[in-house]
């Protein structure tokens, strides 16, 4: 289990750097934080999914129609939560939106690990 938190870390923090890097690129561009983070979790959805189905649950074996909408349903309730917690930094503390969002990403992974573990690839 420790070999497999260890992965999941390693495949979070690849999709966190992913998802941070598209919100860092998207509001110099204009467009306000809350709506770059939609972006920077569409773009990282697709580094966790693939990562965490070969490289943490090792779940190959099973069927992307299995996994597929799974794993979208607990990442969809990850990023609610997601939104949710940025909006609020975003609107009552003074942290920079980057800070806050790394901070958001961080809270939300344990939720993501537990259900993707429990549901989304078990066997």
């Amino acid at each position: 289990m420790l070999a497999q938190i260890s992965r999941f870390i390693g495949v979070g923090v690849a999709a966190l750097i992913v998802h941070w890097l598209v919100v860092r690129l998207l509001v110099p561009l204009g467009l306000v934080p809350l709506i770059a983070n939609v972006f920077g979790f569409a773009v990282a959805f697709n580094v966790s999914y693939f990562g965490h189905r070969k490289l943490t649950f090792r779940a190959e074996e099973l069927s992307h129609s299995r996994t597929l909408p799974r794993f979208a349903s607990v990442a969809l309730g990850s990023f609610a939560v997601n939104e949710s917690l940025y909006a609020l930094l975003l609107t009552f503390s003074p942290l920079r939106y980057d800070l806050a969002l790394f901070i958001v990403l961080g809270v939300v992974a344990v939720l993501t690990y537990l259900f993707s573990r429990f549901w989304a690839f078990a066997a």
